[in-house]
């Protein structure tokens, strides 16, 4: 089970990602989660650094789609003044929203990377789905009630990947 938890990458943030590298692999596109990823949960729009993000995406050819488990109306809201195309109330880690992600864009699950703060939903969902996962750390430290709990279960299971050696990064405040 641990190896469905286990990404592929770990990167601190979505700024560490090197696009170039991804492009060298293959990779076409981009699934990214939004919530506590690219912005705090509650941020209703896009930060300059993202709408930067973006643009570098943009420019590297690689096409983005954003699958969250949140509803309509909030990743709407973030999406549309970006013109990102989304996928709203995906229920991940169900396998569904990721390879309709991919369909929609029209690349190979193996053309795609899931970039994603949540071992439980991403990353489990994109190792489900046979795609390339990147874990970055949480955007911000508060959550929403429910990602709460898992956030429980997700420190448990890091620290255990950690001594496995399954998983190696600098220790951080969002990783002990």
């Amino acid at each position: 089970m641990l190896n469905r938890l286990t990404p592929d990458q770990y990167v601190k943030s979505i700024y560490e990602i090197d696009f170039s590298l991804l492009k060298d692999k293959g990779i076409k596109a981009v699934i990214t989660d939004l919530d506590n990823t690219l912005v705090e949960w509650n941020r209703a729009d896009a930060t300059p650094e993202v709408q930067e993000w973006f643009k570098r995406l943009d420019e590297f050819g690689l096409k983005v789609t954003i699958v969250s488990n949140n509803n309509e109306r909030r990743v709407r809201a973030f999406c549309d003044p970006e013109k990102r195309v989304f996928i709203h109330s995906a229920k991940k880690p169900r396998r569904k929203a990721f390879r309709q992600a991919c369909e929609r864009m029209g690349v190979r699950t193996e053309e795609t990377v899931v970039i994603g703060d949540q071992i439980f939903t991403d990353v489990l969902g994109g190792n489900r789905a046979g795609i390339h996962t990147i874990l970055v750390v949480p955007v911000t430290q508060t959550d929403d009630w429910m990602t709460k709990a898992n956030r429980k279960m997700e420190r448990y299971v890091l620290r255990n990947m950690k001594k496995r050696g399954l998983i190696k990064w600098e220790d951080n405040k969002s990783n002990e």
